[in-house]
């Protein structure tokens, strides 16, 4: 793998047959899609396209991002939109807990965009929604995909407090290209949230890194193991996929023989849990990391 700086101009790279998804079909992926089209229902899964759609809602499984859709950063390969947010929505608790209700969700992934605009960086009305969810749906468990908080622990303790199930925070990339992939968040400060949450009492935390941007094979296994260094119990490794011609390109396409021997080493090191493949994302297969 080449290390070659990332707004390096590079020849356009076609997708191997094994990034081909299948389309979602099963009676349970009917069933949810149909509720989600008759209540206006707002989930990542369908607004971001994920390829894992339908395995995902087969097995009750969803994800809904909170505190609007416009994000206070810039990272090189997220296509979320930056800019100025609206006003928060201090309804959107009740909103997100009644369409998991709505969806008979067995287990809720919740994540949100960045907003550093907010005193409290968005904390408050992440404790609220994991409330509100519980509350209206007592037998569904939830995985938190948090942002960083800046590291404030104040923030990041409101988390904590409402203890959901599995708490996440992803990494992005390895330590040399966070500053170009991530640009305002910083590799030892996102460890730092991650290790902060174990030592606090979280049950379960977790991270996910995707493949494709320059990495080499040794880096991508020293950010495994400064996981688990911060006592991370889960990894999900992916390959990165350009959303727009706007984002960074993708350097390499990564072998599934290559995610296999990423897998096998983050058992070898101590992980409870690996999903290592080039369609797997940070909700993948979810559900069975609160076992």
């Amino acid at each position: 793998m080449k290390t070659e700086t990332l707004t390096a101009k590079t020849t356009h790279i076609s997708k191997p047959k094994w990034l081909r998804v299948k389309l979602p079909t099963g009676k349970k992926y009917t069933e949810l899609r149909g509720l989600v089209d008759k209540y206006n229902l707002h989930t990542i899964c369908t607004s971001g396209s994920c390829p894992n759609m339908g395995e995902c809602w087969g097995e009750g499984t969803a994800t809904f991002m909170i505190l609007g859709n416009i994000c206070t950063r810039s990272c090189g390969f997220c296509g979320v939109q930056t800019g100025r947010p609206k006003t928060v929505d201090w309804a959107e608790p009740e909103k997100v807990a009644r369409s998991i209700k709505i969806m008979k969700i067995k287990h809720a992934v919740l994540t949100s965009v960045d907003r550093d605009d907010l005193p409290d960086m968005g904390s408050i009305l992440w404790a609220e929604t994991v409330q509100a969810v519980r509350r209206l749906n007592p037998n569904t468990t939830m995985e938190t995909l948090i942002p960083d908080f800046q590291g404030i622990e104040k923030h990041i303790d409101r988390i904590v407090k409402v203890m959901p199930e599995v708490v996440s925070h992803n990494m992005e990339t390895v330590r040399r290209l966070t500053r170009e992939v991530r640009i305002q968040a910083k590799y030892d400060q996102s460890l730092g949230v991650l290790r902060y949450l174990k030592q606090a009492g979280v049950r379960r935390t977790k991270s996910g890194i995707m493949l494709g941007l320059g990495e080499t094979e040794e880096e991508v296994k020293q950010t495994m193991l400064d996981l688990r260094e911060a006592e991370v119990d889960i990894v999900t490794i992916g390959q990165y996929l350009q959303p727009s011609k706007k984002h960074l390109p993708v350097k390499e396409f990564i072998t599934p023989e290559q995610f296999k021997i990423y897998e096998e080493y983050g058992k070898q090191i101590g992980f409870r849990h690996v999903e290592s493949g080039a369609l797997v994302r940070s909700s993948y297969k979810a559900h069975k990391h609160i076992d």
